[in-house]
């Protein structure tokens, strides 16, 4: 059998994971799927997939074996009393972890034998398998190119490096920006719904704009990557969002997003830096 069409071990059936095995199956591999509680393999195995009885049972079928399951955690509690049978064999881990979990899995995995990648998706379920998905590898540079016909299957494989943290420590910073401008947006609906504007109504004046100020992001990259934010666009001391913590309270709606984003540029100010621009408040951010 070809590399292209290897088999592969699937350990992990939520909904990512199904969707990850469904994307291989599509593509003609074999797959062997294991998920801690039943129930969740009909279609897969309707599909063709096959159903292992358990865990070793499917780490056994196959040289490559992915995983996928819910946090750290359950990564050891499944791994762990495999570690002989893993010995030689490739492990894919794309359960979300911190980065410091990744390098602890892949310390565990070289002191067993085990050859380790670990996985970042930067997607959601349904754009595996389809354009717009990429998944972010790191680790053993050597079992990403050679489960490469695995990997391209499901999203854009991307490698960041040896370190095996690299991809999760990207992933989560990017995430980190999504949630916070998510909450934002919420928090400025909330402060419009006070007064009786629909969501949606504010979702489309809010969306361009702030697809238009995702411009000013490589110019902050920049100052911060310079350590100078002595041109500013608007300085610290033009920046004061006290009214807008005003103006929320005023719509009786929580200011912690906004209050958060107003201490961090109070920090900078009250040490002197106020004619700065608004990026140095990475200064406050920063880890010391």
């Amino acid at each position: 059998m070809s590399r292209g069409t290897e088999p592969v071990a699937l350990l992990g059936l939520g909904v990512m994971g199904r969707e990850l095995a469904a994307a291989l199956l599509h593509a003609g591999h074999g797959v062997t799927v294991w998920n801690r509680s039943p129930g969740r393999d009909a279609e897969l195995v309707g599909r063709g997939a096959r159903r292992a009885s358990d865990a070793r049972d499917a780490v056994l079928a196959a040289s490559t074996v992915v995983v996928c399951l819910y946090d750290h955690a359950s990564v050891h509690e499944t791994l762990d009393p495999l570690a002989e049978q893993l010995r030689g064999r490739v492990v894919v881990n794309l359960t979300t972890t911190t980065p410091n979990e990744a390098r602890e899995v892949a310390s565990w995995a070289s002191e067993h034998g085990v050859r380790y990648l670990d996985g970042a998706i930067m997607a959601t379920p349904p754009m595996i398998g389809r354009p717009g998905a990429e998944i972010l590898y790191s680790g053993d540079e050597g079992v990403f190119r050679e489960t490469r016909g695995v990997l391209d299957r499901w999203a854009t494989s991307t490698f960041e490096g040896a370190d095996p943290g690299r991809a999760s420590l990207l992933d989560l910073a990017m995430l980190s920006g999504m949630y916070t401008m998510f909450t934002a947006f919420l928090h400025g609906a909330a402060m419009v719904g006070a007064d009786g504007v629909d969501a949606v109504s504010y979702a489309r004046r809010a969306a361009p704009f702030l697809a238009a100020m995702t411009e000013y992001l490589v110019l902050d990259a920049e100052a911060v990557d310079r350590g100078d934010y002595s041109d500013p666009v608007q300085s610290l001391d033009w920046s004061d969002l006290g009214h807008l913590v005003r103006a929320s309270e005023e719509q009786g709606v929580d200011p912690a997003p906004i209050a958060m984003v107003e201490a961090l540029r109070r920090r900078q100010v009250d040490a002197g830096h106020g004619a700065d621009g608004f990026a140095r408040i990475y200064e406050s951010l920063r880890r010391r």
